[in-house]
Parts: C-alpha cells; structure tokens; sequence
C-alpha cells in the first residue's frame, strides 16, 4: 500500500449525494481480480457513451480534472453493495482522498486499507469548499495525516481517524504488514512458549 503523510492537490468537485459502489465501479468489472486498469472504469456510465467515447461534458473527462489528486464528493459517498473494487478505481484514476460529510462504513474500511484517505468535515466547511471549487477552480487543499489537517486556502480543519488505520497509512502498511513489523517479537514469543 502507497504511504500516505501530506498531500497538496487541486479538487475534482462531484457534488452529488449517495454516489454508490456500483456507479463507482458498475459491477461488470468486478470480475477483475487485479487493481491494474480499474481507473479506466471508474464512473463508466457516467464518463462514457454507450459506444465506449468518453462524454465531454463530464467532470472526470475535462482536461482541468487532471491530475487532481482529491475528490469532493456530495454526502453518504460509497453507499451501497461492498466491494473492493471501488477504492481500486478511484486510487487507479490518481485519488489518493475522498471528502464527504460521510462515507459508508463498508467503503470507508476498503478506502484505510487500499491507501485512499478518507476525510469528513462538517456540512458549513463541506458548502464552502464546493462554494471555494466553484470560485477558484484550480484552488489547491492540503492535507497532513500526522495533525490530522485539511488546509484550505484561508483557514484549516481537523477531521477525524482511528489510531490504527493513521498509524498503517503514515507508515504505507495494511493489516497483515502491520502485523509482520512484529515477526521478530512473535518468533520471540513463540519460542519462548514451547
């Protein structure tokens, strides 16, 4: 899993409530057991014409959305069905944070453990940055995973992370590399033990 400390980033604004998994990433890519191309198919019906031409008039498709490395997505991002898959499409696009007034526990959890941040702010700070994106298109946030901070142009916030999962992104681990930075202590304990 990619490290996650700091990001700087312009903002893809998609300000749309109860964006589902399965508009994330339509179920007929699930079939896919590899992360490889999933960015392709992120939004698929909604990037793409039936015939397979990218629409123009899009979000993900206009040549500012580029390289944006953030989204801000409308409320209850990730509802729906679980899959993995999601996380693997928005991280294979170029996200590496999600900014919603809430997020699916489901997708959240595959969100920590798939390098993909992310972050919930209240509804006053979730209006201005939409307002601030709206203003000031290429506007640049940043975010600090050690202070827990989202800056904006003229102010910052806190958001909140449980200890494990900000302790396993800082250092760029999941659960079971987590778990093997303690296989000398284990190997210890088990020898100890017999």
């Amino acid at each position: 899993m990619a490290q996650f400390t700091s990001l700087t980033s312009r903002v893809v604004a998609l300000p749309v409530n109860d964006i589902d998994t399965d508009q994330i990433i339509p179920a007929r890519f699930l079939k896919a057991t590899d992360k490889k191309g999933m960015g392709d198919h992120l939004f698929a019906d909604w990037r793409y014409n039936s015939e397979g031409s990218p629409k123009s008039d899009f979000i993900l498709n206009r040549k500012e959305s580029q390289g944006a490395q953030i989204l801000l997505a409308g409320d209850n991002f990730g509802c729906g069905s679980s899959r993995e898959h999601a996380p693997w499409a928005l991280t294979g696009f170029g996200f590496r944070a999600v900014i919603s007034t809430s997020f699916a526990d489901i997708f959240r959890n595959n969100a920590l453990k798939n390098g993909l941040l992310p972050i919930i702010v209240d509804e006053a700070t979730h209006k201005m940055l939409f307002d601030l994106i709206e203003e000031v298109p290429n506007a640049e946030l940043s975010m600090d995973l050690a202070t827990q901070t989202l800056s904006f142009p003229h102010g910052s916030v806190t958001f909140p992370i449980d200890a494990f999962n900000k302790t396993c992104l800082l250092n760029g681990v999941d659960e079971l590399g987590y778990i093997m930075g303690f296989e000398k202590d284990i190997a210890a304990f088990e020898a100890g033990s017999s």
